[in-house]
């Protein structure tokens, strides 16, 4: 068995960037996901477990026969990648075995705020955000996308078009209005472990 397989040490079990990115999961609660996201996770996850990882034990083991491995850079680096590798395959693992796949498009129509939702709301101020509620391993921020368990998903949650909900924040208590509330139109099923139950 190549040495390339063998764990280093228990520090070494869990990459730091891995770590940064895990969100818990409230106290038992599910890990809503959208069949989309589901299907991105499950690619990466088979990319770098059938394709990345072999090239780098590769590298690995072609860098380990050339010598002093304390100054072989190659040696180090790989080592240094496999183990990220191993973290992120780790992570992937354990969040896709506790995933729900949740079809947003099922609440196609409707104007109440389930998981899947885009939500376009007002502040007291009368600015308006549009936000959609996603899984907390999808959710981009950059993409005006929140997870689930935030504080604005939590208070938007259950509310309809036209409802004044309150919005629970670190500098206090605010109303927000629920101006309109639309998801996806139903298309092929992503994954066959869609599920079209009802998330919070």
């Amino acid at each position: 068995m190549s040495k390339a397989f063998t764990k280093e040490s228990d520090s070494d079990d869990e990459d730091d960037s891995t770590a940064a990115l895990s969100v818990p999961l409230p106290p038992g609660g599910k890990n809503y996901i959208t069949p989309e996201g589901y299907a991105r996770m499950r690619a990466e996850l088979l990319q770098l477990m059938d394709d990345e990882r072999p090239k780098v034990v590769e590298a690995v083991h072609w860098a380990a026969k050339n010598g002093d491995r304390s100054e072989n850079g190659d040696y180090i680096y790989g080592k240094k990648r496999l183990r990220e590798i191993d973290g992120r395959i780790r992570f992937l693992t354990k969040r896709l075995e506790i995933a729900v796949p949740t079809d947003p498009a099922v609440h196609h129509g409707s104007d109440q705020v389930y998981f899947g939702a885009t939500v376009r709301y007002a502040d007291e101020a009368g600015d308006e955000r549009t936000v959609t509620i996603l899984g907390i391993d999808e959710a981009d921020s950059t993409q005006a996308q929140v997870s689930w368990i935030s504080p604005i998903a939590r208070a938007l949650l259950k509310a309809r078009e036209g409802d004044v909900v309150k919005l629970v924040t670190p500098a206090g208590v605010s109303e927000i209005e629920v101006l309109s509330v639309t998801y996806p139109e139903a298309g092929p099923k992503a994954d066959s472990r869609e599920v079209s139950g009802t998330p919070p």
